[in-house]
């Protein structure tokens, strides 16, 4: 029998933004719990809430000072009880972000470890001796530009920052660091947490030579800009498969407890995540909706290649969106979000949701003076920032979109008096009640969170697929493209379908005949039920 987090759908929470009730302009613990019968009735299964630790929030929350406590901005310990408890009593899980590949620069690990040479914490980060014309010991990059290595005046020697200089990396080959983390696993765990998303999972571990990334043949004018190397040195180790065994052990410990790993890693590399016999990470993320050409053919053959790459055993996933990504609206436009949407909840696996892409909240323009995005400031101009996808959500057409009873944190989308939950609900065509039916289909049809994946010969800008569970039959059809579309039924289908749901939200219960037939940006749900369906 399926697991919860096999069969259920995750709903990533960024905290500043959901929901405000302190007053203050920025999301807190008891503005989500004030939320969770919407949630509940959107019809997810579970809420990832991004991190609310104590923080200096130089990379707003990633940059952890205490990994046992709650930041004040969202609130207290026991508002984050109060949250999970009534999580748990509307039949929802939560997870939790996790954030061990660095701590934050004013955590008492680091102070004590930068305080001296011989401090007893001085190797639970990674310190190395200047190289010999006193510049960086090797050429590793920061992801947010830059050198990776800061150099700390008093002791003589530099420290390594995979991101900013003030989130130091931690030693994952020091036994006492790896003792720490675990435990920090265990207070949240203990606490009742369902599970984790493992931010950058993949950087834990690092070459114990220290030796120089390669070039990047590949690298192009405008990539980011630490993509002018391979990181076959700095990330992606071959030793990182013990680290996650190790931190899968600790989630085994407790009963039904999921282990996420956030890995922007090709399909190939990603896949070894699952770990050689599934004792690694349950799901690690599947970025690949995110990173691709929005093209029927192209999502077709990568679709294929990923269900081909999943080991025996292992369980796929899907991620259409995040808190550093462009809003799925922006990226392939308002006619096609919807399509984008069914693509999401009918493939094979778990499925990620980001809050706000239910209502097609899409990217907001962040004034220079309103940035607060470090990326964006240490790369201006690159198009790089991730404040335009993490603005407020829009509950309402009031005053700060409801979000709020003061000016938020960031600005408001100018059309969030038409898209927002309450506008929407009140119109039955709007992509919130799409999204509503998508997920009432979703569970009332074993065959979307459990059955089999097949793909369907398709044409042009059409992309199909069954899912079968039992005697029950499900074919997606979705329209890539700006004109109309025809698929032609072959004889492995019933001669005789009816559309269970259509992304226009209009079709519902009309019968197909041997042929499927989509308007421009459409994309169509038929159920077919016969007894002798594919076993």
């Amino acid at each position: 029998m399926s697991t919860w987090w096999e069969r259920g759908v995750i709903y990533q929470i960024y905290p500043r933004s959901f929901m405000d009730l302190s007053g203050d302009g920025i999301g807190d613990l008891k503005g989500i719990r004030s939320r969770l019968d919407y949630v509940q009735a959107l019809g997810v299964d579970a809420i990832w809430i991004s991190p609310v630790y104590p923080s200096p929030m130089a990379d707003f929350g990633y940059d952890v000072s205490d990994y046992c406590a709650i930041h004040p901005m969202f609130g207290t310990m026991a508002d984050f009880d109060v949250l999970l408890a009534e999580t748990h009593a509307r039949g929802l899980k939560l997870i939790l972000d996790f954030v061990p590949n660095h701590t934050s620069d004013q955590h008492p690990w680091f102070i004590e470890s930068r305080s001296s040479r011989d401090s007893a914490k001085r190797d639970w980060y990674l310190w190395r001796d200047p190289a010999p014309d006193g510049g960086p010991p090797n050429n590793w990059l920061s992801q947010f530009g830059g050198s990776g290595w800061e150099l700390d005046e008093k002791t003589g020697q530099y420290y390594y920052h995979a991101f900013l200089k003030q989130q130091p990396d931690l030693n994952w080959r020091n036994p006492r660091v790896v003792a720490a983390m675990h435990d920090v696993l265990r207070f949240w765990l203990r606490r009742g947490v369902d599970g984790f998303r493992v931010d950058v999972l993949w950087h834990l571990i690092k070459d114990d030579q220290f030796r120089d990334n390669p070039p990047n043949p590949g690298f192009k004018p405008g990539d980011p800009p630490h993509h002018v190397q391979i990181p076959v040195y700095s990330a992606d180790r071959p030793e990182i498969e013990d680290v996650v065994r190790a931190l899968r052990r600790v989630i085994d410990e407790f009963d039904d407890r999921v282990l996420i790993g956030e890995i922007y890693l090709p399909v190939e590399r990603l896949v070894a995540y699952y770990g050689a016999d599934l004792k690694g990470a349950h799901l690690p993320f599947n970025f690949q909706l995110i990173l691709a050409a929005w093209n029927a053919r192209g999502l077709d053959k990568l679709i294929c290649e990923y269900e081909s790459a999943i080991p025996d055993g292992g369980w796929p996933n899907w991620v259409l969106g995040n808190h550093d990504q462009k809003r799925i609206a922006t990226r392939v436009g308002p006619d096609q979000a919807r399509v984008a949407g069914m693509l999401l909840l009918t493939l094979r696996g778990t499925p990620t949701m980001y809050y706000g892409d239910e209502i097609g909240m899409h990217d907001v323009h962040i004034p220079p003076d309103r940035v607060q995005d470090p990326f964006e400031k240490n790369c201006p101009g690159m198009g790089l920032g991730r404040d335009p996808g993490r603005t407020p959500m829009q509950w309402t057409a009031g005053e700060n979109a409801g979000f709020s009873s003061v000016p938020p944190w960031l600005p408001l989308a100018d059309d969030y008096t038409t898209h927002n939950v309450a506008t929407e609900l009140e119109d039955g065509t709007r992509i919130l009640t799409f999204y509503r039916k998508l997920l009432e289909l979703r569970r009332a049809q074993a065959a979307l969170p459990e059955g089999r994946y097949k793909p369907v010969a398709a044409q042009g800008d059409l992309l199909a697929y069954t899912r079968g569970s039992g005697d029950d039959r499900l074919l997606i059809v979705l329209n890539f493209g700006a004109e109309a579309g025809r698929l032609v039924l072959t004889d492995e289908h019933p001669p005789q379908g009816r559309i269970a749901l259509s992304t226009c939200l209009d079709r519902e219960g009309e019968t197909t005949q041997g042929s499927v037939d989509l308007r421009a940006n459409e994309g169509v749900i038929v159920s077919f039920r016969r007894p002798e369906a594919v076993r």
